[in-house]
């Protein structure tokens, strides 16, 4: 049997999970499955690369020889790959738009501008919940943009040649029917211990969010009830039957029958961004696409006047300045 990338790869995922149970389901394959594979991994070498016990998978001598060279390789691979899927951008024609994003208010606005200012290009979207999966598909050539935000001051992930733009600052708030009686207020706001009550629902996603929000809940006096992490579609179900109150960005397109309020004092923040890698061809339009974002940003908080009203008398938040 010759050795290969898969086998390279299997080999480090039962160290890296110290079992080959859990390797298995990392891989998405069964453990009979990735037992036999590994039998045929050692029987090719010439030994054991491992002794496993009810502790576990530890690497034997030679298992850990293999994997010092494989920890190289992979990645080495991986690189190569990448950088000829850039090459192949680079070398094709420039009439299309890949733009990846996370739920953003943001999205809409900006392939409109682009397409009206370049109505020949094919623009193609591509939505996640995962930062890190949108930054991995700029780096493997398969997305030319992606828009995400980020919590507070937090930062974005670094390196493999990705730039991140700031765009614009929103100020968190809730998703309230309009008959709810903190919507009736004419405040334009809504106290977040006002909300220690109720049950609260949001999107799925990744990073400090969570721990922010519930830092922000006890600040306020009190720790969050039942949280829904569900998509879009059914927060807005959760919101309008009453059942939930739903953590949103004001910005968001306005919808019949709810109101988007922010928090006061703004204790949870979302900071929305604009990445491409610096070694495409989208880099060439990186100033005018972030223009648009920009602008897109500015229209959707436009949408919200009560919203854009309030955010005149927040220092900080809104568009971000030019760079």
């Amino acid at each position: 049997m010759d050795l290969e990338l898969r086998h390279l790869k299997a080999v480090c995922a039962i160290a890296e999970a110290g079992s080959v149970t859990k390797a298995a389901s990392s891989l998405g394959l069964a453990q009979p499955a990735l037992t036999a594979q590994l039998h045929r991994i050692e029987h090719a070498l010439g030994g054991s690369l491992f002794e496993r016990d009810w502790r576990g998978a530890r690497p034997t001598a030679l298992g850990e020889v293999v994997l010092a060279r494989a920890r190289v390789l992979l990645p080495a691979v991986k690189g190569l790959q990448d950088e000829v899927t850039r090459l192949a951008c680079i070398e094709g024609s420039l009439d299309h738009c890949r733009i990846g994003a996370i739920n953003s208010p943001i999205l809409g606005g900006l392939v409109h501008r682009f397409a009206t200012d370049y109505p020949q290009a094919h623009v193609m979207t591509h939505t996640s919940w995962s930062v890190s999966e949108l930054m991995d598909m700029i780096v493997a050539g398969r997305l030319d943009y992606a828009l995400i935000g980020v919590c507070g001051t937090a930062l974005p992930p670094s390196g493999q040649g990705v730039v991140w733009r700031s765009v614009g600052l929103d100020a968190v708030g809730v998703l309230l029917p309009e008959v709810h009686p903190l919507a009736a207020r004419h405040a334009g706001e809504v106290e977040l211990a006002d909300l220690a009550l109720t049950r609260w629902a949001a999107t799925r996603g990744e990073g400090c969010f969570a721990e922010c929000f519930a830092t922000a809940c006890a600040r306020a006096g009190f720790a969050p009830h039942t949280i829904y992490e569900t998509d879009v579609v059914s927060c807005l179900d959760l919101a309008q039957a009453g059942d939930a109150v739903v953590l949103c960005k004001p910005s968001l397109l306005p919808i019949p029958g709810l109101r988007a309020l922010p928090f006061a004092g703004a204790p949870l923040r979302w900071r929305h961004l604009l990445g491409w890698h610096q070694e495409s061809p989208a880099a060439l339009l990186a100033e005018r696409m972030t223009r648009y974002a920009v602008e897109a940003f500015d229209a959707a908080v436009g949408r919200n006047h009560p919203y854009a009203a309030w955010l005149e008398h927040q220092p900080g938040f809104g568009v971000a300045p030019a760079e």
